[in-house]
This record gives structure tokens, sequence and C-alpha cells, in this order.
């Protein structure tokens, strides 16, 4: 079938062909289409006036395949035929067109891909190509094939029918080995071809459809096999489902049958049904005998012992009868069975290509031992059947166990063997923003372990992988002198043992170039020539200059004009040609550059040049001219330069949007005579505003003015560079190098100028870094010698890389001159000899973004998420041995490759000392005579409740807190917390304390918390009797004293305060008190700012800043990015092999933030940067925050951390007296003295009574607790419902199990239910272990260390357990201390039930309050159109959204929840009698709902689709008075025409017109 066409986008209207590929195909025409009879092979003949690249042709054949045929099998090939410009002759196509040439010999054969590479070509005319070949047993036959297809190529493709193609040896002939290496190339080969040759014939021949064939297609489900229980016919090696059913004779494995699978009758032992199956092995089964194995192997694990050929997980696709499989557990699970007697038992097998999840039931009794055997990091075979798992989402699981048995590690492990081994020098973590995936801990082990000298971590832009690599170094050196202790040895000496080098791969910015160059000391009243250039690239040493075009001027005026086209000698590339307009007929008839330049460099005799980006329109006349012989020097200055300086705020200074900017005309961009007209105009209003504005008027004021400024350069190029840090001083500048590219510089990127690396560029040593890197980038872009030299005199040592980290060049566009691998190591041949030229090291490094060579799918999975197109193309940027590296650059030679490899990377770090990257000691700020203040506030405190004459009990508590709390240096913390508390009071907000800061009675003494950690006790307010030790005192032991009766002074009849919750200090300090204190607050969140602006006030400016936070990926989220790269790529994957690659990418820096009330405070007189960088949060530079760089865990041991967290609680309860006082009138309310033993308040913990309402009016909740903090959830609610408080007291301790994790569930609710214990003796709070077991007997120091283990999760220690039971301790009491996994401090929870119980308060005794201020503050989703429409219609909407609830379960729309919960509350309020008053505009307030006559109003923002801004511009627009018309409304608001129909619709706008224009009706 043939086709005839037009152009190629003509004739396949709907291809989509991104990138540079798509481009090339504008201006082809496609001159037929022809397909085979079966259609499978589809060919398409193309014409074209420019060349285009085979690469790019395959990717266009690519794309029609799978656009336009969806990938069903057709096969596509493009012919290409050129017809090109007299440009292009014979050796000009070859140079351009290698690339081409090399992927389609490729393609044809590897071996000829060798010899073409290796080759060296000749042109003597235009007519004939000699190629130079190495001598040896390939290049003969090699030589002649490949003559034939040059020949060829040139014939069809090119037209050149007159093109002889001749070669020619040269050289000795090859050495025996090298001879031997060929034949083996060739060998390898031949037996390619016979394969494919086989598989070609193989897939013609017809499958019958029942398996015949040498391992053909069987029948639908088997191959040689069939369905389960089926009849399969004969086949050789046939892989079926034949599970113990028959099969006829064939000699292949099948598996179900025998070992040897499917001979004779296939009666299959081993399958389902099969004599020897697992059908008939019960031991791990739920009827069999209670034993884990049954085998006298010492290997065996699990069940029986057995034989058989591990098969690759990733072929286990089916349910394919019994197979064993080897691998590495990646996790296990438990998971009890409801019968509480079996469990079942799963762990993940990896063999690194692919995952499988094995599964056994087991009684509980062999799940320690199981648990044990089988833990994550042992390597195991183990015999089953893969099944269909109905629990699984049907997914594949190893199932049936057989047997399980211990298997040896058999993945290969590269060591460095090399007896001198060379150090890594660039070196990425999981800290490079989404690029690293390798821990810095891994990395560093691994250079230890390999017995590397050191290893340098260099993230982009950051160094906070420091801190943990430190840690690790820390722990090496600990092992190794502890070893040599135990060998009677010395410790090593610091710097002569392993290092870990800090540094940063920075984002370079040059800025040292001058705007005005070769004119210091001049007027800027000169002659001018402005001129400009079209080239056929971007280097100055490979490109060439296509046209010139220039004005010159002199006082403000044009007086002449130079312009001409240019022949460069070679084809202008098809991209300049779109760019400029500039064909090869355009300029073949034009001068060559040696008659052009003399003429033009006449024109500007005398003259100052001027072009926009100058340094590359001089960059080519100077190359030009060194290359004819002329004078290189000229002056000139640059237009970009100046637009930058003047304009700074400018996004981008190309010559296109300045022009946009100033109002000058341009026409034609990217011819060169244009542009110069424009840039000459451009420059002319630079000059007015530089002197009419600036006052500049001579070339160095310009020059000084044009000294970067940061705006500038946030928008420069930037490049990479390896700057480390040689010792502290150069640590410490290093820091202020990453802070002030983050707080001052960062525009996408953290950027450091050069001028500002040269202000701190003691102690740090610079280098070259990658192709990113400005050396690098310039050889690539073949930037002249004075420029290179320029460049390589600023860097300490150069750097070069393996050729795999940069193939990607050859592909790029961007860099023509880069074409062959052979290119890539010119490149660093190059570097080699600059670094001889000028002295400087080089060394070779790995740019190591992954540790392993198959870690690379990380990374490409991290990628692919982010959308880089070339995910799927890694370099192999891993950690290479010492081999391997010398491997890598043997091209060098032996000498050169040991000298770059080995000798230089240790030269340099043998430069750099031993060092940590965070300071050891601890520095806490100073406040003068805090420990007296302290003391002195305490004791007056003291003194206002207990009188002249303190209790002893009172007296000894401070003087033993204080002891401690003096005596560590913790006075300040304590002085700190109180001014900020106490400022925070005086401004009408009650601050709550977290954490165990409740324990220390010396913070309740200086108003730290409201929490009294004495023993319950009576106290009289007039005459301070006090009553500690009478016997009804005493029996309220461990109480809160809110519990105790009222009672009544027995000297001056008042009636006495009820104090006291029994915590003790320790729980706070430890029994020595040197337990580091951590004092939290919870401030309220609208006054949670000021407090931290308070700490300037106490600390000074510039003293605090943010605790910063890193946010890596998350386990979900890595997640969703291995499963969304299989899905893209049509691959399936089982739920355990995506968790396992989703390991390898938790973790890895996505962004950074701050604590959300964490302040780090730096001692007067030290440097931040001396123990942290610092930035701004997200790298967010609208907000004037500034967090420590380092994460803040990383530095809390010697920076204070002050937590001034945000709260709603105390938010509420200031709104709260705001609306009694204010609004109901209530003067005299006072939330601190609301009694803690009201009757009704504590009845809402067991009932709705107080409430006067029943269970059944508010959708069955039998409690009153439903908007109380800490009591109002569901799960607390049942809570409530199953201990039934009593107590002040109870609340606390449900407190503590409600925030605690594993001691309410499966732990003290089962032991309460079972009757082991009550409420009163479970363990609820941490505190209420340490006392238990000093009351038992233990010693106390061991029973603080028990509560700390236990309380962290950590369990019992084998002592702490034998004690425990030494001491008689309950086997309940122990086993509960096992469960928990987090606990609660009593004074956390006794705060925190403190604050509730007073909302609770309001709640019984003034309700509109409550209800208003919780609707303001908690409740995010109040509608006020759903809500405040009646009881019955809020009813119907909470049936409609309790179905969806109940349908979606787990699934449902959070929304739909957090609304469900308002409702609630809402339906409360009904109930108790209370209405809402319909929203007024002129009243509401934008945020709070407020009392007004008996009602509530709901604020602004409880409309649907009314935001906060919105809302407050409402209020605001109000006072100027009524709106004359909707669009009035509008107007004066300034909210959305929807938001104001959506008032208009619920009525809220009365009836005011549409608009203000008065029409004749209204008049009348």
């Amino acid at each position: 079938m043939d086709g005839s066409a037009g152009g190629f986008y003509e004739v396949f209207p709907s291809l989509k062909i991104s990138g540079d590929a798509g481009t090339y195909f504008n201006d082809v025409n496609v001159e037929r289409i022809s397909a085979t009879r079966a259609k499978d092979f589809l060919r398409i003949y193309i014409t074209s006036t420019h060349l285009i690249q085979k690469e790019y042709v395959r990717t266009a054949e690519a794309e029609i395949r799978k656009q336009i045929f969806g990938d069903n099998g057709i096969t596509v090939r493009i012919f290409e035929r050129f017809d090109l410009s007299s440009q292009y002759t014979v050796q000009n196509i070859m140079k351009i067109y290698r690339p081409s040439i090399s992927l389609e010999v490729g393609e044809a054969s590897p071996l000829m891909l060798r010899v073409f590479r290796r080759a060296s070509f000749s042109y003597p005319d235009d007519h004939s190509i000699v190629m130079m070949l190495e001598r040896n047993v390939a290049s003969e036959d090699c030589g002649e094939r490949l003559s034939e297809m040059l020949t060829d190529m040139f014939r069809v493709r090119f037209g050149r029918n007159d093109i002889d193609v001749s070669m020619q040896m040269e050289g000795a002939a090859a050495d025996e080995a090298h001879e031997a290496e060929i034949a083996e190339l060739v060998r390898r080969e031949t037996d390619e071809i016979i394969i494919r040759n086989a598989e070609a014939a193989a897939a013609n021949e017809k499958a019958d459809g029942n398996g015949n064939g040498d391992g053909g297609s069987g029948g639908r489900d088997s191959a040689g096999g069939s369905n389960n229980g089926g009849k399969g016919s004969s086949g050789s090696g046939g892989f079926g489902k034949s599970f113990g059913g028959k099969g006829n004779t064939g000699s292949g494995k099948s598996f179900g049958g025998k070992q040897g699978g499917g001979n004779g009758s296939g009666n299959g032992a081993g399958g389902f049904g099969g004599k020897s199956g697992w059908n008939s092995y019960k031991g791990g089964g739920f009827g069999g005998p209670r034993q884990l194995k049954k085998s006298d192997n010492p290997d065996v694990i699990y069940g029986t012992d057995f034989e058989g050929d591990p098969v690759s997980i990733s072929e286990i696709v089916g349910e394919i009868g019994q197979v064993v499989i080897r691998g590495k557990i990646v996790v296990n699970e438990t998971r009890e069975l409801k019968n509480k007697e079996k469990s079942i038992f799963t762990f993940d097998v990896t063999d690194f290509k692919d995952t499988i999840t094995a599964k056994l039931f087991l009684p509980n009794d062999f799940l320690k031992e199981i648990s044990d055997e089988l833990a994550p990091g042992r390597f195991v075979e183990v015999m089953g059947t893969p099944m269909s798992d109905s629990f699984a989402h049907n997914e594949l699981t190893f199932q049936s166990i057989r047997g399980i048995k211990k298997s040896k590690d058999n993945t290969v492990k590269r060591e460095d063997k090399s007896l001198r081994k060379r150090v890594e020098l660039h070196c990425h973590t999981k800290m490079s923003d989404m690029d690293g995936v390798s821990e810095v801990s891994d990395l560093v082990k691994r250079a230890y372990d390999w017995g590397m000298p050191a290893i340098a971590i260099t993230d982009h832009g950051v160094v906070q992988a420091f801190p943990d690599a430190n840690k690790v170094w820390q722990d090496c050196w600990s092992k190794e002198c502890a070893k040599r202790k135990e060998a009677g040895e010395p410790a090593p000496d610091k710097q002569d043992f392993f290092k870990v080098i800090y540094g940063v791969e920075a984002y370079l910015v040059d800025d040292l170039v001058d705007i005005a160059v070769g004119v210091n000391g001049q007027s800027m009243d000169q002659t001018y020539v402005v001129f400009d250039l079209e080239t056929t690239g971007f280097s100055p040493v490979n490109d060439h200059i296509i046209e010139i075009g220039a004005v010159r001027m002199e006082k403000d005026q044009i007086i002449d004009r130079f312009s001409t086209f240019v022949n460069p000698g070679v084809p202008i590339p098809y991209r300049i040609e779109k760019l400029t307009s500039i064909n090869d007929q355009m300029v073949s008839a034009s001068p060559s550059i040696e008659e052009v330049l003399p003429k033009f460099l006449e024109f500007c005799k005398g003259c100052v040049l001027v072009a926009h980006n100058a340094r590359f329109d001089v960059g080519f006349i100077r190359e030009n001219c060194r290359r004819m012989g002329l004078p290189t020097e000229y002056p000139y200055v640059d237009t970009m330069g100046i637009s930058r300086a003047i304009l700074p705020d400018q996004s981008k200074h190309t010559l296109d949007a300045l022009v946009k900017v100033m109002g000058v005309k341009l026409n034609d961009h990217h011819r060169a005579v244009n542009d110069a007209e424009a840039t000459a105009e451009l420059f002319l209003k630079f000059l007015d505003i530089l002197e009419d504005e600036k006052h500049i008027t001579d070339f160095d004021a310009l020059n000084k003015m044009g000294s970067a400024s940061p705006a500038a350069i946030k928008h420069m190029k930037t490049y990479h560079a390896i700057i480390l840090a040689k010792n502290n001083t150069g640590r410490v500048n290093l820091y202020h190098l990453i802070s002030e590219s983050h707080i001052n510089y960062f525009a996408r990127r953290p950027r450091i100028s050069k001028s500002l690396f040269m202000k701190y560029r003691e102690g740090l040593i610079l280098g070259s870094a990658c192709e990113a890197g400005e050396l690098y980038q310039a050889l690539e872009e073949g930037q002249s010698d004075d420029t290179i030299e320029r460049i390589v005199s600023f860097y300490d040592y150069l750097e070069i890389q393996p050729c795999g980290n940069n193939l990607f060049l050859i592909a790029s566009e961007k860099v023509p001159q880069v074409k062959s691998l052979e290119d890539i190591r010119n490149i660093n041949r190059k570097i080699v000899k600059l670094g001889e030229q000028f002295k400087k090291p080089v060394v070779a490094t790995c740019d190591v973004h992954f540790m392993d060579p198959e870690d690379e799918i990380y990374r490409r999975i991290i990628m692919s998420g982010m959308k880089f197109d070339d995910a799927d193309e890694q370099p192999p940027l891993y950690l290479r041995t010492t081999e391997e590296m010398l491997n890598e650059f043997d091209y060098l030679g032996a000498d050169k490759a040991n000298e770059v490899v080995i000798d230089n990377t240790n030269l340099i770090a043998d430069m750099i000392d031993c060092m940590s990257p965070v300071r050891p000691d601890k520095c806490p700020p100073v406040i003068e005579n805090s420990d007296e203040t302290l003391r002195k506030i305490c004791y007056e405190r003291a003194h206002e409740i207990y009188g002249e004459s303190l209790p002893k009990i009172v007296e000894d508590r401070l003087e033993v807190e204080l002891h401690d709390i003096i005596g560590n240096g913790y006075a300040v913390m304590y002085i700190i917390a109180q001014k900020l508390v106490w400022k925070s009071v005086e401004d009408g907000y009650l601050v709550g304390s977290r954490g165990s800061v409740g324990s220390s009675f010396v913070a309740n003494m200086a108003g730290i918390t409201e929490v009294n950690s004495l023993s319950p006790h009576y106290v009289c307010p007039e005459c301070h009797y006090y009553d500690f030790d009478s016997e009804e005192v005493k029996k309220y032991a461990g109480m809160a004293g809110c519990d105790m009766p009222d009672a009544y002074c027995p000297k001056c009849g008042a009636k006495m305060e009820k104090l006291g919750f029994d915590i003790p200090f320790q729980t706070f300090l430890g029994f020595s008190g040197d337990k580091e204190p951590d004092i939290d607050l919870n401030f309220s969140g609208e006054y949670q700012s000021k407090a931290h602006k308070y700490t300037e006030v106490i600390f000074g400016y510039g003293q605090t800043f943010r605790a910063g936070t890193i946010a890596g990926l998350a386990d979900k989220t890595a997640y969703g990015y291995v499963k969304k790269y299989y899905e893209e790529h049509e691959v399936s994957k089982r739920s355990c092999e995506i968790n396992r690659l989703s390991i390898g990418c938790t973790g890895v820096r996505k962004s950074t933030g701050q604590h959300p009330g964490g302040i780090v405070v730096l001692p007067v007189g030290e440097d931040i940067n001396s123990f942290t960088p610092v930035q701004r949060p997200a790298n967010d530079m609208t907000t004037s925050t500034v967090t420590t760089h380092f994460d803040y865990h990383k530095i809390e041991h010697n920076l204070l951390k002050l937590d001034i967290l945000g709260h709603d609680d105390p938010t509420m309860i200031r709104m709260l007296q705001d609306m009694i006082v204010n609004e109901m009138g209530v003067k005299d309310f006072d939330p601190v003295k609301i009694p803690l033993d009201d009757k009704n308040v504590m009845s809402l913990f067991s009932s709705t009574e107080a409430l006067k309402i029943t269970p059944e009016q508010i959708s069955g909740c039998k409690l009153g607790t439903m908007g109380i903090p800490e009591f109002g959830t569901d799960f607390v609610i049942q809570m409530l419902i199953d201990t039934q408080p009593k107590s002040f007291t109870d609340l606390i301790r449900i407190s503590g199990l409600s925030h605690g994790t594993g001691v309410w569930l499966d732990n003290a609710q089962t032991l309460i239910k079972e009757g082991k214990t009550k409420l009163s003796g479970a363990i609820c709070c941490r505190d209420d272990i340490m006392n238990y077991l000093i009351h038992a007997g233990m010693e106390p120091a061991l029973s603080f260390k028990t509560m700390e283990s236990v309380r962290k999760g950590r369990g019992l220690k084998p002592e702490m357990e034998e004690a425990m039971k030494a001491a008689n301790v309950p086997e309940w009491y122990i086993w509960s201390c096992k469960q928990i996994k987090y606990m609660f401090p009593k004074a956390h929870a006794a705060a925190y039930v403190m604050m509730a119980w007073r909302i609770a308060y309001c709640k019984v005794y003034y309700p509109l309050a409550y209800y208003g201020a919780f609707f303001s503050i908690r409740a995010d989703f109040f509608s006020y159109a759903d809500m405040c429409r009646g009881q019955e219609h809020l009813e119907g909407l909470m049936k409609e959204c309790k179905k969806r609830l109940d349908e979606n379960g787990k699934k449902a729309d959070k929304k739909d929840a957090d609304m469900y919960k308002t409702m609630r509350l809402v339906q409360e309020m009904y109930a108790r009698g209370f209405e809402f008053i319909p929203l007024d505009i002129f009243k509401a307030k934008s945020r709070l709902f407020q009392i007004i006559d008996g009602k509530l109003m709901p604020s602004l923002c409880s409309i649907d689709g009314l935001g906060e801004k919105a809302a407050d511009a409402i209020v605001e627009a109000v006072k100027d008075g009524p709106f004359l018309s909707k669009d009035n409304f509008i107007d004066r608001t300034k909210v959305s025409k929807t938001a104001a129909d959506l008032l208009g619709e619920l009525g809220l706008l009365g009836k005011i017109p549409e608009s203000n224009q008065i029409s004749l009706f209204d008049m009348l």
C-alpha cells in the first residue's frame, strides 16, 4: 500500500513530539508511505533541507508507533533524504552527523561500533574519506562493512554518488591480550546473531495452542502444561499451571509436579492434592502438633528441610505451584486472630529485583521465637506456594509454607581492595533536595569500612547532613579507641584517623566582571560602537560568526552603520537558522571573517565597544583576532550589566525583555543589525538614567555601582562549585556563606557570589565541580584561552568525573561540540592539562548520588515524581572503589590515573583538619542575677500563700529544687519562662504548661505553671493556716487536693483552699537533678506571635531564632511516588515490593520548616554561625522569620530552645471571659477562680443531667462532654463511659491514658475489664510507675530509670524486671509496662484538665458564651446556611451526613466527619433551648460569634465561600454607612461578585438594587 503526502505534520496532524526532536520535523516533507500486506511494518519516506540527527528520527518513529498505532506491535521506520546546501562538505557532514552514524553502527554491531569509535578520518578532497583503523583482528572485516555503510549512506541519504571510502591500518599489531579481547567480542557477537536468528525463526512458527514447540506458547495459562488439573500436550520446558493435574510426557520442569516435574503421568507430588504436598503437612496448620520445626538440620527455622533451586521472585506472576525462593527479609508483622490463641505472622522477602509476602498461621507461643529468627535483615530460603490472597487485594502471597531455613547472604558486596585508597570529595546525601538518595550515615560507614582515609559530604547548597555524619564518625572513633585500648595500644591521632570532610556543592555566581572593561579612570563621554553578532553557536573557539551589525554613536547620535553577513565555511545549524532566519544560501556568497574583521575593527577605531551580554560578543571578536594575529584587547561596556545595576527588580535582562520595559522598538530580533540598533537606543536611555538619577558620569563609578546587589545576583547564572572547610575557621566561614546564600541571595536556589566567597575565603578550599561547573561549561562552549585562564585561576583544585556521568551531553542539542564518548574524555584530558599548566591539583570524583549501582532506582523514582523527562536515563552516580575509578580513567595512562584518583584526592584530604561540625560546648543565655531573682520570686510567692513562717514541707521542697536548678545552671531557663508567662498574663491571656514542668514546685511558685505539685493540703487564704498531715488529708495522697471535702479554717473560720496534685519533682529533673529540663508552655494561639517577639525584648534583637526543622519525603508520599512510577510505566508491582522501594525513597529532603513554637536563644557575644547556619523556613523570602539551618534537635546540646506553643484553650478562655464580662455583664467573672470541685461540672463526665437534656435529644450521646477539650472525642467519651470517673483525679488519669500510646487499648482497658485492677491502680501517667515502684521497695534511682525506659517505649531491661519481681510487683503490672510505647506526665495531664474544666464550667453556667466561643475558635466547618435554620433542618442534614460517613467508613471525607462533629454540638445547643439570631452584616463580626438579645449571632466567616479577608473587608466597609446597591457593596468591600451573590441569596444584603443607575421609572 502506498500513499503520497505533504508536510510531516500535515500527514500526521495529531502527532505530538516534545522537545528539540519535534521542531526538526516542522519543515520536513513526506514523499510517500508504504506498508506491508500484513500491515505490521510501516515505511515513511521524508526529505528535508536541514540535517536531522538519527536520535530524533528514532524518537519520531517511537511516537508515531505509540500515539497513532497504540503500540500494537507495528514497526515504524523513517527513511530520510537530505537536500543540503553547499556548506555541507563531506568533512562537515562527517563531523556534524557522526553521533547518528555511531547510533546506526551500534544498532548493527557493537563490535563495529567499537572499531568506528576508535577510527580517525581524513579527507583528501570533497569526494574521498580515508578511515585510519587500529591494526587488529576485527578491523579488516568491520572496516569493510563500515566502508559499505558510509558509501550507501552518502549515496542514499545525501545524494552523493561520488564518495569513495577507503581504509588504512595504522600502528603495530595488537598484543596477544588485546587480540584475545577482540576475539572474545567477535565470539559474543556471533553467538548473539545466532540467538537472534533462532528467536526470529521461532517467533514465526505457529504454535498449536497446546504447548508444542521448544518452549513455545501453550494453552491459555500454560506453556507445555495446561490449566488446573487439565491435560497438556508435550512441550519441552513448559511452564504451566499444572497443580498436580495430569500432563503428557514432557521433559521440562513443571511446578506442581515432582522436582523434575512433568515426566510420566505427571501426578505431581508436591502439587495441590499431591501426596507429599502441604496438605499432608500439618506442622504449621491449625490442626497440627504444636512444634515449630520438623528437622534436625540446624539451619531449618520452620517446617521441614527441603531442596530445590530458588526461582526469581519476579517470575512469580501466577499460582505456579510449590517453589523455593531465596532472599532477605525486609519487614515482619504479627496480627493476632480473634480467638487470641493464634496469629498471622507475615514477612516480606526480597531478592532485590522483586519482593513477595510470606504468610504463616501460628500459635501465639511461637511468635517470639519466629519473630527473632525471621527478623528484618536475615537471609532465608522458603519453600511454599504462591496463592492469590483475598485479604491482600488478591495479590499473590507465599502461603502453605513447607519450610524456612537460613541462607547465606548471596548479594555481591563490592570491596575496595586497593593497597592505597582514594578519597571521595564529591558526595550527596538525602539532604540534597529530591536528588541524593543515600543516608549520610551509610556513606560515611561505607567509606570507613572500605579503608578510605576520608570522605567529603557536599550536598547541593546545604550542610544539613553534617551532624549525622559527625555522629557516625564519633561511633567509628569510639570503636577504634576501644579496640586499641583492649589491645593495649594508644588511641590514634585524630588527624591520622579517618576523616569526614565537611563541604557543600555551592551555586556560585560570577559577579567579579566589571560592567565597563579597559576604561578605568575615563569619563563616559565617549564615542561608542554598539554592535551585535549572530553566530553558529556559543563557542568562540568552535563556532563561527555569520553576521555583524553595528552603529557608531557620538553625542547621543548615530553617525554611522556597519552591517554584513559572514560566510562561516560550515553549515548553519538548524536551530540557529530558526532563531535568526539566516540560512546557508544567505551567507554562501558573503565574505569570510578574514575579510570582514579588519574592516569592522577599522570601523571601531578609537571607540568604546558596547554590546548586550558583551562578554559573549567581545569573546568572539577577540578569538578571531587571536587567530588572525590582530590585537585582542578592546575597551567595552555591557548593557546587561548596566541593566542589572539600575533595574534590580527586573526578572529578565534579555534584550527582548528590556526593550519592552524601556519602550524601545525592536524588529526582527536575533538579526545583528536590528539588535545593534535596539541596543544603541537602550544604551542611550541607560546613560540618561545614570547621569540624571544616579549621578554617574565615569566608568569607575559605574563599576562601583555595578558591584552586584542581591537582586542582581538572584537573576545571574549559577555554576556548581565544591567548597570544603579546612579547619574551624573555614567551617564558620562556610556557615556564613550558607546563611548569606539562604537569607539574602536565595532565588530558586541558594546563591553564593564570588565576591561573597572572597570575603569568607579563609580556611576554605574551592573546587571546580562537575559538568555544571564554570570550568567544564567553558570548555564545552569552547571559550577562549583567556577566559579559561581567568576561570582556572579562581579555583584551588580542578575536578574530573567518570565519562558515564556526562553521557547525556552527547544527545544534547545544547552542547553540539560533544558528539561522542571520546569528546567527553577529551574534556577531561583538557582539565588535566590545565591542572599541569596552572599548577592546580586535578582530582577524580564520582559525584555520588546513590551508594551502589542498583540504588539508582530510588533516584529514578524520585526524579520521575518531580516530572524530569530524563528520569529513566540515570547516570552511574554511585560510590566507586579505588580500582573502579582507576579503570574509569585508564585512558589517561596509569601514572596520571593514579595521580588524579589517589594522590591528589589524598593531597586535598591531608590539607583538612579533623573537626566537629557542631560545637560540643553548652552555651546557655545569661540573665544577670537569675539565681537570686528566682529564689526571691519563689519565696515571695510562698510567703503570700503559706504565711511568714513556711511549712517545713514547703521550705524543704523549695530548697531541694532550687539546689538542683541553680546548681546545674537551669535558673536562667526558669527566669525566661517566668518573664514570658507573666507578660502574657499581664496582657490578659492565661498560659498552660506542658510536659513535666508542673512537677516542679519552684515552677508553680515562679508563676510558670498553675500546677501545685505538693501533696494535697489545705491552706487558709486569710491567716495562712495549713494542713498537710491530718489523717483526713493523708487519705488523699496521690490524688488532687481539689477532691478533698470543703473545710474551714479552725483559727479564723475562713473557707480554706484545697491545693496540691502530689507530683514528685524527680519526674522533671531526675534524682540527681541533672536531667536536661524542657519547659514547654501553651500560649494563646492569637498571642503566640507576641510572645515570640517578647523574646527579643528579653535577649535583644538578633539573639533569637526559630527552631528549624527538615521535612523529608514521608512514608506514604514515597509509597505514592513508587506506585505512580510503575503505573506510568505500565508495570504491575506487588504492594510489598512498592513498600521495599519506598523505604529507599523515604527521608529524601523535600523542604524545611520551623517548630511550631520553638525559639533558639543565642548568648550575647556569640556568632550563630559558629553553631549553625540560618535560613528562612521553606526558603520563603517573603517572611522575616529566620530559622536554624540544622534541625534544632542537632544543636539542643549547646543552645537553649524555648517551646512557646500556640493552643486554642487559652484563646477560648480569653474569649469566654470577654463574652461573659462584656456581653453578659458578669463583671466579676475570673476564669482563674473557677472552682475545681463543682458537682454539676463533674456530672458532665458521667451524664447529660447538668445540661438538662437527655441522650436521645443529642443523637444518643450519653455524656455532656462534647466540645470539651481532652474529653469531647468519641474515643475519650467511650473511655469515660468505661471508667465512670468520680473525681478530678480520675480525670487526670483518663487524660494520661488518652494521650499515651499503648497505655489504654490492649492494656489498662483490658486489665480493668478483667478485674485485675481499677482505674486508680492502672498505669495512667509516667509518674505512676516511679511512685509505685518506690512504694514497693525498689531503689529510687532504678525506679526513675525504669519509668524513663517505659515511657519512651523502650520496655524493661532485664535488671529492671528482676528488681520488680524481687519487690513482688504483680505480673500484670510488669506486662502492662511492656505494652507501653509513650506516656504522658501527670503534670501535663493536670494542666490540661484544669483548662478543660474551666471551659466545661462555662458550658454549664454560661452556655451561650461557651457555644459562641467554641464555634468561633474550634468549629472550622460551621456553616451558617446549614446550621442556623433551626433544629429540624439541622437534624435532616445530620442524617444525610451520617449516612455518607457510614457508607464510606474509613474512606469517608474528612470534611464530612468534621462537619458532623460540629453539627452534633449545634444540635446540643438547640436541645438546650438556645437559638441563633439571623446574621446582620452591620452588626456581625468577621470571625467571632456574639450574644445579642439572648441569642447567638454567627460570624461572617461562618458563611460558606466567604473567606477571612472578605469578612474583614465587609466589617470595615459597613463603618461608612449603608450600601446603595450590590455594585456599591462590591466596590466598597472588594469582595467577588460570587461572594456578593451568595450574600444576596441568603438575604443578608436586604432589598438593594443591582446597580446605582437610576432609571426614569425610579423617578416617577
